[in-house]
């Protein structure tokens, strides 16, 4: 049977479903092995930015330069969007998008390639058959349709060896004016309760120590399924249901985020101590433009409830600097914002004009330089800040995940807020749940021992 290479691009959420794909090919007898011997590339990818596009188009072009005879499949959101620009690139032999991608493991176990049998999903195929061993000519096979109602990629396959995403919510209802995300990934589509927590079984009976719950807008879980349950109720019932020593929540709205969450986080000892909260402005005219569904002070409220409920937890954010229209008094109303939260982290993206949304057409498109100086500005503010956190550490005892990652020959922990934790000269089983104490700060890292 043929090997495959795995390769995963984007967020959690994509990487959970790439875990699914690795699970379904190695159930139907593929073999994993290294880029440069595997017979079969699997590039599973995301489309959020212009630079994540770049970034697949280059590993596509080194896979082929480097193994040329590897026959290379691309699904995910890149694939969902720009099926066409993909197929033309040299070495790719199957585009499969989000509609297709839960048959991928059929499409590659058929012979030559051959699509097998495909869900019920409309769909439009471009097919110039596959590569034709007697006349040596290489043609693509194009499956992408309409993202349909069903949820997939149950079950779990846990590829992160200490730390498995659980995927409960897939797709968006909202549409952000910079987001491509719901023409890729289509409505929002629950996984079943019941499926949920046979899954989290599963993990717990394995012996994992942390899950982490994750979706395209998790807190949005369980409007598609008839009021029988929201994403708190979903908690709540993994919480009572298993025995899972930690649960993780990803990415979450903020109107999403009530008193109840918050309060059920505080006060649960399973619960990591962690809400990363997308911000994305913190000007009120760049968020109307956004089309993002509420005010800074409605924001600010969620996020210093949080900080009250629970003074040392991790509190992170995704921001975006450059927005169509943008001026300097909104990105300085975004700094000052930000200063006044007690964030601890945040991810920052520099605007990229996605095609089909509304932002790609708005007038005011922000010069590519000045986007990169209020990258700068806003990384420089929150690594203060971060310095700040870690230091805030020293003495204190955390409850921490011991991760298969050693750096500088010492075990590495991850901690309930959200920090790694090296542990020089312990010895710790990967994937056990411990007690650290926090003794220094080194090198942006903090540095601990057993407690």
């Amino acid at each position: 049977m043929s090997t495959f290479h795995l390769i995963n691009f984007g967020c959690r959420a994509s990487h959970a479903d790439g875990a699914a794909i690795k699970k379904q090919l190695m159930v139907k007898g593929f073999r994993e092995a290294s880029a440069e011997a595997s017979e079969i590339a699997v590039l599973n990818t995301c489309t959020v930015t212009a630079t994540a596009d770049a970034e697949v188009r280059q590993v596509i072009r080194r896979i082929h330069r480097a193994n040329p005879g590897c026959r290379i499949l691309v699904t995910g959101c890149y694939a969902q969007r720009a099926c066409d620009e993909i197929a033309k690139l040299p070495g790719v032999n199957w585009v499969i998008g989000n509609s297709h991608k839960h048959t991928l493991a059929q499409i590659l176990s058929g012979d030559a390639g051959t699509a097998g049998p495909l869900s019920s999903e409309k769909q439009t195929d471009s097919e110039a058959s596959i590569p034709d061993p007697e006349t040596r000519e290489t043609h693509t096979l194009v499956l992408v349709g309409e993202i349909g109602e069903t949820f997939h990629f149950a079950p779990v396959f846990a590829d992160d060896r200490t730390r498995p995403t659980l995927k409960v919510q897939d797709g968006c209802n909202a549409r952000c004016a910079f987001c491509i995300i719901p023409q890729v990934r289509g409505e929002s589509r629950s996984m079943d309760p019941e499926k949920v927590i046979e899954q989290v079984r599963e993990l717990e009976q394995k012996g994992y120590q942390e899950v982490v719950l994750s979706g395209i807008n998790l807190g949005s879980y369980g409007r598609d399924l008839g009021r029988r349950i929201n994403f708190l109720g979903l908690v709540e019932r993994i919480l009572l249901e298993t025995g899972i020593p930690r649960l993780r929540i990803s990415s979450i709205e903020p109107m999403d985020v009530n008193s109840e969450l918050i309060e059920l986080v505080g006060t649960e000892p399973r619960m990591a101590h962690h809400f990363h909260v997308p911000l994305q402005s913190g000007s009120n005219r760049i968020l109307r433009l956004m089309n993002r569904r509420y005010w800074t002070t409605q924001y600010a409220e969620r996020i210093l409830a949080i900080r009250e409920q629970m003074p040392n937890c991790a509190i992170g954010a995704d921001v975006m600097a450059g927005f169509p229209g943008e001026t300097e008094e909104d990105h300085a109303e975004t700094l000052r914002f930000i200063e006044s939260l007690p964030f601890t982290y945040l991810h920052i993206f520099p605007y990229s004009a996605r095609p089909s949304t509304p932002a790609a057409k708005r007038p005011g498109q922000v010069d590519g330089r000045r986007i990169h100086e209020r990258v700068r500005e806003l990384k420089s503010l929150i690594a203060a800040r971060h310095g700040v956190f870690l230091r805030e550490q020293i003495g204190r005892t955390l409850s921490a995940v011991v991760l298969h990652k050693v750096r500088e020959g010492a075990p590495t922990a991850l901690s309930t807020n959200y920090l790694q934790v090296s542990l020089p000269g312990a010895e710790v089983v990967p994937n056990t749940l411990i007690d650290v104490a926090i003794g220094r700060v080194h090198e942006g890292r903090l540095v601990g021992c057993p407690a």
